[in-house]
């Protein structure tokens, strides 16, 4: 909308002091004719802003048309410095109007402000993504978006397990990112469910509104379904014996989600070998992590486990020396 455009032309005159048309149309993209009938329609509205023309010049207010934002701190100002727009708002859609309200509470504070603004920032960066975070957003995520706004019901098919797919009417409550992984909490069949939105199929958003219970609270509802998910994680135990050069670097390995303790209980043998108790996600986990070891780790235990990886690692030898497998 123009009249957003023309707020924010104030705004980022107010920060930067003085801008050209070309870097007012890049940040607001749009053409820099359309710029300069901004200019020229905001100083119709009263709003003082001159031009310098030739080299060093560009667009500028006048420096006593100014507002300041009163009742924070330095150490409040500080703060909302550092903060910055996670990845989870951005697939979400709003990483833009963020930019923009973000922008309105920076032009409005003192000049001198807007240095330590650049200071901070330069020095406390808040990176909220994940070494594999995903390129691509969720497909669904803006109509699913759409319909919690707008508590309106859901019809989504879902990739269950085992590659099935289920389909679900239901009331969606609200969305989760958890490490930008977004969640959706809904009410299905008078329950609560949780659902991975990477793992939505398809979405259609129906007619029919729904109420929310006015006692339902998001946030509480997370942090309890997060720990009873934790405490009801099954695992997969498995004990090794390892090699000291791979004890060093076994959190390498297995990452910061699997736990590991070393029987302490137990000596090291004569090789400087020790027992380790691993707990995996399951048993394929298991034993595509041992086998990666090499010959630095000997299962000990479970026995089904001990079989696989031995069985998996002679079909490797056979293939490579020219064998047949069958």
């Amino acid at each position: 909308m123009r009249a957003d455009r023309l707020i924010s032309i104030v705004m980022l005159l107010q920060a930067h002091e003085k801008m050209t048309a070309d870097e007012l149309s890049e940040e607001l993209e749009v053409s820099t004719r359309t710029i300069y009938r901004d200019i020229l329609a905001l100083n119709i509205a009263g709003i003082p802003i001159y031009t310098d023309r030739g080299p060093g010049g560009g667009i500028a207010l006048v420096e006593s048309y100014r507002t300041t934002l009163t009742g924070l701190s330095e150490d409040e100002t500080q703060a909302l410095f550092m903060l910055s727009i996670p990845q989870a708002l951005e697939e979400l859609g709003v990483g833009k109007t963020l930019r923009s309200a973000w922008l309105k509470l920076t032009a409005a504070m003192p000049v001198g402000q807007h240095d330590s603004q650049f200071h901070i920032q330069q020095r406390i960066y808040l990176d909220s993504t994940s070494w594999d975070e995903p390129t691509i957003p969720s497909a669904h995520l803006g109509m699913i978006h759409q319909a919690v706004r707008q508590e309106k019901q859901l019809r989504l098919v879902y990739h269950g397990s085992f590659d099935t797919r289920l389909e679900f009417s239901l009331e969606p409550l609200g969305l989760v990112a958890k490490m930008n992984d977004w969640h959706l909490v809904a009410k299905y069949e008078g329950h609560l469910r949780v659902f991975k939105v990477a793992d939505i199929l398809e979405v259609e958003i129906l007619e029919q509104h729904f109420s929310r219970q006015p006692d339902f609270d998001l946030v509480k509802y997370w942090g309890e379904w997060c720990k009873t998910a934790r405490e009801q994680r099954s695992f997969y135990h498995a004990r090794l014996r390892m090699a000291p050069s791979l004890l060093g670097k076994l959190r390498y390995y297995l990452g910061e989600t699997v736990k590991f303790a070393t029987c302490d209980t137990l000596p090291a043998d004569h090789r400087g070998w020790r027992e380790v108790d691993i707990e995996y996600e399951n048993f394929f986990a298991a034993r595509q992590s041992i086998l990666n070891y090499g010959r630095a780790a000997e299962v000990l235990e479970p026995e089904a486990l001990r079989c696989s990886v031995i069985d998996f690692a002679r079909q490797i030898v056979d293939y490579y020396q020219g064998a047949e497998i069958i």
